[in-house]
């Protein structure tokens, strides 16, 4: 844990840290690749580990068209995600793979009483999941991909969380890892750290990035809210 903030520190802090969860908070996407090679084989289709890649922070109904239309699965789209949907929650009741430094992070922003939002593309079943198994009050909203009109890209996930919580959007850090992702947070004018999960975070003008939560603390953030653009990943070897 860090030392305690003096309050002048506090100010510096943004108003909300706003967090994505598959393969950002936690290391969901092993379970989302391996449910949807399950589904094709079923269906006698192929599916290949680099189309499963394309599909990482989609919305779930974009990503169950694809499978539909590419892999082979005769299914409605809706019955796509259900099944998909059910299959990681079973695997997340079993264990949730928490991403190295996550429940420290929030561990550190709770203590310096930085509120934070949950914004998923997956839906509140699954949210629900990882939520309850959080840190107790770790987050004071959720919002889910069944709960927007437009996903990831598109700006109304992060809008809509900064909105619950009574914030400016650009006075909030998001953590993300999938271009998606990123592509949402920007958009929605929230100042962005890229975490390097299932995919690299490639180097755009304005993007923060980090190759894993391990290195990220609320100093961290408040430099990146305070306009700062910060590269922390590790040099390839």
């Amino acid at each position: 844990m860090l030392e305690p903030l003096t309050a002048s520190a506090r100010t510096t802090l943004p108003a909300a840290v706003l967090w994505d969860m598959d393969g950002t908070l936690v290391d969901t996407e092993p379970y989302w690749i391996a449910a949807e090679h399950e589904l094709v084989a079923e269906h006698g289709g192929t599916w290949s580990h680099e189309q499963a890649l394309q599909l990482v922070g989609n919305a779930l109904t974009v990503s169950a068209e694809i499978l539909r239309t590419s892999g082979g699965v005769d299914l409605e789209v809706d019955e796509i995600v259900s099944r998909l949907l059910g299959r990681v929650v079973e695997q997340v009741r079993e264990s949730v793979p928490w991403q190295p430094g996550a429940l420290a992070l929030l561990a550190d922003l709770a203590a310096a009483g930085v509120p934070c939002a949950l914004v998923t593309m997956s839906y509140r079943e699954l949210a629900d999941e990882v939520v309850a198994r959080a840190p107790e009050g770790a987050f004071a909203t959720v919002v889910t991909g069944d709960e927007v009109t437009r996903g990831k890209p598109d700006p109304e996930p992060y809008l809509l969380a900064a909105a619950r919580l009574g914030v400016d959007p650009a006075a909030c850090v998001a953590i993300e890892d999938s271009p998606t992702g990123i592509a949402s947070a920007r958009a929605a004018g929230v100042p962005t750290l890229g975490v390097e999960a299932v995919l690299p975070v490639p180097r755009m003008d304005g993007l923060s990035r980090a190759s894993s939560l391990t290195r990220v603390r609320p100093a961290t953030l408040a430099r990146i809210g305070a306009g700062e653009v910060l590269d922390l990943v590790a040099p390839s070897a």
